[in-house]
């Protein structure tokens, strides 16, 4: 075993027997007081963006009406837990008042059809990596301060085409590599449920504004978790789509070497009969890959579920109000649908840290340093901790600490080599399992939103979500209530690549029996 992880085993292991009580003490002294949220008044926006799309078509309400009340909702809600780091209200509304005209001399035909513009008149939320023209484009780097876009991301441009009109740009963790939503530009989003808590990252904006309300539909990435963490800590949905489904162009930073693969593009919103709709668009002409139209019958899937990952070293166990809620969402299943969910132990899901580093490591591309830098140069992660240490850094320590991470080579090619061949044993286990039917039900992260910072303790956590991007696999986060603290639950549903419409189908089912639960409630 390579000596730099042995040191980082025996370091996580004394955390998790010595310190973790009294971090635990210390974080809720710290951030144990919660801000509330105000209730939704807005009635507009609790319904999905399908149904509000075939509202604003039918002339039941007006498109400007929508995004009034989003507006009123984003402007009500922001203060509290920083969410939104830019807006375009104004053009937003002109773009409804366009929508409206082209309604009222009855023009919805042609490019403006329910067929072509399935979001006509919904609001759109995106996080700061996507480009969004003439919108702050920082991705949370104080040295990009006052960049802004000058064209749309390739999505983007997808989702105007189906009629959305973007209005709001989201918080993101520094440069999209960490999973709290915080850093030196725009500051620290908060959890609507608990403002102590975090939203996730890097889509942790995303997934706040839309579970408090203050969106209905918005664009996350995902190369860790990004989409499935800020949908599970926030209780909404979130889909990873299959590897290549989705185009990834207009982002910063842009996965550029042998993490392309693992980076992907999808929806995240409050109600499950978004998610099809919204990944149609998304892939466009590449939606026959992955038989987006095809009809799932949930009851003739097969379903296979494992409660954690087996026992690695390097992360957090399952809390277990997570564990009881999948064995609940697993019963329903049974009773519900008639089906079989069977427990199975996949011995390689324990090196899921370690896969995903090999396939992260596999060369090419801009580093981590550069892009601190903005690609104009290197910066030196070592002097900015000197920096960080007196209160002179412009970084934060996550990104500092990834920044040190890369300086060393934390695996010999040799493990390299090995680790990327657990991934493809892996694949082909789970192949041989799920083939073109099955899904595999398995938990979103070991715990339930911890208080703001406690993740620089527990720095490989993601690694449940993560091994799925090495994998290249779709995979949809359902929320399942809440705890009994009243803070979200979930679980991850996933398929092989190209079965997207299964993870989707079964979300659906499963919201039937938990979905989203507005913050401030108990489910």
């Amino acid at each position: 075993m390579h000596l730099l992880e042995k040191v980082i085993r025996v370091f996580l292991f004394l955390i998790g027997l010595v310190m973790k009580p009294v971090l635990k003490i210390i974080f809720n002294i710290i951030y144990g007081d919660s801000e509330k949220v105000p209730k939704i008044r807005q009635q507009l926006c609790l319904h999905s963006a399908t149904r509000l799309a075939k509202m604003i078509r039918n002339k039941e309400v007006k498109a400007v009406e929508v995004m009034e009340a989003y507006i009123d909702r984003a402007k009500e809600i922001n203060p509290i837990v920083n969410a939104i780091i830019g807006e375009r209200y104004n053009e937003a509304l002109k773009d409804a008042q366009k929508v409206d005209d082209i309604l009222d001399k009855k023009e919805g035909h042609g490019k403006y059809s329910a067929v072509n513009a399935p979001f006509l008149g919904v609001p759109l939320s995106a996080k700061e990596a996507f480009g969004v023209k003439g919108m702050p484009h920082a991705s949370g780097l104080v040295i990009r301060k006052g960049v802004v876009a000058e064209e749309d991301a390739e999505v983007v441009k997808r989702l105007k085409e189906a009629g959305a009109i973007p209005f709001i740009i989201t918080n993101v963790s520094e440069l999209c590599m960490w999973y709290e939503s915080a850093n030196r530009l725009y500051g620290r989003t908060k959890n609507a449920y608990n403002t102590g808590r975090i939203v996730g990252g890097s889509s942790g904006g995303e997934g706040c504004a839309i579970s408090a309300g203050a969106s209905v539909m918005g664009i996350g990435s995902d190369i860790g978790g990004s989409i499935r963490m800020p949908s599970f800590f926030n209780g909404i949905f979130g889909h990873r789509p299959s590897k290549g489904l989705v185009p990834n162009e207009g982002q910063y930073p842009i996965a550029d070497g042998s993490d392309a693969d693992l980076l992907s593009t999808g929806p995240m919103c409050r109600y499950s009969e978004d998610l099809l709709p919204l990944l149609k668009v998304y892939a466009g002409a590449k939606s026959s890959e992955a038989n987006l139209d095809q009809h799932v019958d949930v009851r003739k899937l097969k379903f296979y579920y494992m409660e954690d990952d087996g026992g690695s070293l390097l992360v957090s166990n399952v809390d277990q109000e997570l564990k009881d809620a999948q064995i609940k969402a697993v019963e329903y299943l049974k009773n519900t649908l008639g089906v079989s969910v069977e427990k199975v132990n996949i011995h390689e899901l324990k090196f899921s840290v370690q896969i995903w580093s090999a396939k992260m490591l596999a060369g090419g591309g801009t580093s981590f340093c550069e892009y601190m830098a903005d690609k104009k140069g290197k910066v030196n992660a070592f002097k900015e901790f000197a920096k960080w240490m007196v209160g002179q850094s412009n970084h934060t320590i996550p990104a500092i600490g990834l920044g040190i991470a890369e300086n060393f080579n934390g695996m010999s090619d040799q493990q390299t080599q090995m680790f990327a061949q657990k991934c493809d044993k892996l694949d082909e286990e789970f192949q041989n399992i799920l083939g073109n039917d099955g899904v595999f039900l398995y938990p979103s992260h070991p715990k339930i939103a911890p208080y703001h910072n406690e993740p620089i303790f527990y720095p490989f956590n993601f690694a449940y979500t993560g091994i799925f991007n090495a994998l290249g696999y779709p995979v949809t986060q359902v929320p399942l209530g809440l705890s009994q603290d009243g803070l979200p639950l979930g679980m991850q549903v996933v398929s092989t690549m190209n079965n997207d419409r299964l993870t989707i189908a079964v979300a659906c089912e499963l919201e039937k029996y938990k979905g989203w639960t507005e913050p401030g409630s108990r489910s």
